[in-house]
């Protein structure tokens, strides 16, 4: 992979965007900021134009299938990675339904995240 990658993270947990940070970072990565909610993460899609958004599916305000529908309103080639806990199967198989190909369960192991963001990235 050429160049850094920049990720924004899109969760309401301040644990999950530490975790993805510590993940990502070392292996060239920027993470470029952390959204609370859906709503924040356009705002920030738009202000940043990272290469892959990690996304949690339950926030307040809009959650993360709102979010990734928008998100691809906006560009049909967005790359996003849903982070889930267990049980959000129902949101999974939405997110699925909307164009998000690819999921990370919570908690992940550093190594689960990295190799998926790679994978989005075709590298």
């Amino acid at each position: 992979m050429h160049g850094t990658y920049k990720v924004l993270v899109v969760d309401d947990s301040p644990f999950i965007f530490k975790a993805v940070k510590k993940a990502l970072e070392p292996n060239g990565f920027e993470i470029v900021d952390n959204a609370p909610n859906g709503q924040v993460g356009l705002e920030m899609y738009e202000q940043y134009k990272p290469d892959v958004i990690t996304m949690d599916v339950t926030m307040p305000v809009m959650d993360g299938i709102e979010a990734a529908r928008a998100l691809f309103e906006i560009n049909k080639n967005v790359k996003i990675v849903i982070l889930s806990a267990m049980g959000d199967d129902a949101l999974v198989s939405q997110a699925k339904e909307i164009g998000v190909k690819h999921f990370v369960t919570k908690p992940f192991k550093a190594d689960d995240l990295l190799s998926t963001v790679r994978q989005v990235l075709g590298g």
